[in-house]
């Protein structure tokens, strides 16, 4: 079920939404979250696109207290790359969405909380600030798909990754033709499926 996040969203809206989720949704017994922001050891430490008040929240506790049940908290991006990957090599998921998630795999071992969306691209802004939703929907999807493969240039020569995956729920205005070889487009809820990866 999918739910538009409240505005302003700070903790205390967002975990709202989160019980009325859970209401309908009876019968679970661990919970999986993945969450727009660096996340350690179920605490948020950033949420660029929320609110400030995520820094330093320890957003597994809460849920586990509200809902009562054991829950565990990753990187959005992180959580959708689990269901992507096929653990070989080094694996690279950017998620296209609000912003940009990125996620990297060495060996099907998640390597957490690198936030390559906030480092400076070009022209002055970041990989982010060049490719967000926001700006998509300034630029045209035309121009944003010709960022996208600017960035992929970009990343490839540093990361030198075998595969690349590019999901979230952007990753659908993607335009396929002639992306590189070792660059796959995956579908939007991965995360969901990345979910139960996190109690594997």
């Amino acid at each position: 079920k999918r739910v538009e996040t409240p505005q302003p969203a700070h903790p205390e809206a967002v975990l709202a939404v989160v019980e009325e989720l859970a209401r309908d949704h009876q019968g679970f017994d661990r919970v999986s979250v993945g969450f727009p922001g660096v996340v350690i050891d179920g605490t948020t430490r950033t949420a660029p696109n929320l609110d400030p008040s995520w820094a330093g929240f320890a957003l597994g506790g809460e849920i586990e207290r509200r809902l009562g049940k054991p829950t565990r908290v990753n990187n959005d991006a992180g959580l959708h790359g689990m269901a992507v990957i096929e653990g070989q090599g080094v694996e690279v998921v950017v998620a296209l969405g609000t912003g940009m998630g990125f996620g990297l795999y060495v060996d099907g071992r998640y390597v957490p909380n690198i936030e390559l969306a906030h480092h400076p691209f070009k022209k002055g802004k970041t990989y982010e600030e060049r490719i967000s939703n926001a700006e998509r929907k300034r630029i045209g999807n035309k121009r944003w798909n010709k960022r996208v493969r600017e960035v992929i240039a970009v990343m490839e020569p540093i990361f030198n990754y075998r595969k690349l995956y590019l999901g979230g729920g952007n990753a659908k205005k993607l335009v396929p033709d002639g992306l590189p070889d070792n660059v796959q487009i995956v579908d939007g809820s991965a995360g969901l499926t990345g979910g139960f990866k996190l109690w594997a």
